[in-house]
């Protein structure tokens, strides 16, 4: 399968300027995105499953992936929860899909967030990976609004070989996420 535009670009121009930046001396020691974890939940999917699917069909849609139900692990009374209920979605994307999503992410779905003056750059966990909250769906062109019951949030993991958050923060930089001054 050929390279997506933001992979070729990674290769070409993000790369060497890693390379250069944090004095790599070879290649394979540069980090590189591994995997993008897309993950939904909904409290109200313990009275009513149809949201789960809804919002399960939307994440498969966002992605070109088939989203996974996720079940509680275990019961809790506070919430209304039993353990085995089915409660969230999740999608893990690799290789093209996943260059394939972060372009559209980048390019196209974050721009259309009201009144968006970029991403948190505090939300790194300490090892380069970095988590990201989107509160609705609609931004993305492939949901159809006039179909939307429920507005759902979602969380966006980018998991990366960095070893630190400077490192991750620069990959996610050179490859065109925009974070906040």
């Amino acid at each position: 399968m050929a390279d997506t535009r933001l992979q070729k670009y990674y290769r070409e121009s993000a790369v060497p300027a890693l390379q250069k930046e944090f004095a790599y001396g070879n290649v394979m020691q540069v980090p590189r995105l591994q995997k993008i974890v897309l993950n939904t939940s909904l409290k109200e999917a313990t009275q009513n499953v149809k949201l789960l699917e809804t919002a399960a069909e939307e994440l498969s849609l966002i992605t070109g992936q088939k989203a996974e139900i996720r079940r509680s692990r275990k019961s809790i009374a506070n919430f209304k929860l039993r353990e085995n209920q089915p409660i969230g979605a999740r999608v893990t994307l690799r290789g093209h899909r996943m260059w394939e999503f972060l372009d559209r992410l980048v390019n196209v779905a974050l721009p259309r967030v009201r009144d968006f003056r970029g991403v948190n750059p505090k939300a790194f966990d300490g090892r380069g990976n970095y988590s990201l909250g989107i509160t609705e769906q609609i931004i993305f062109p492939e949901i159809n609004y006039e179909r939307v019951t429920k507005i759902t949030g979602m969380n966006i993991a980018f998991v990366t070989t960095a070893s630190n958050d400077a490192e991750g923060r620069a990959l996610l930089r050179a490859l065109g996420i925009p974070f906040r001054q």
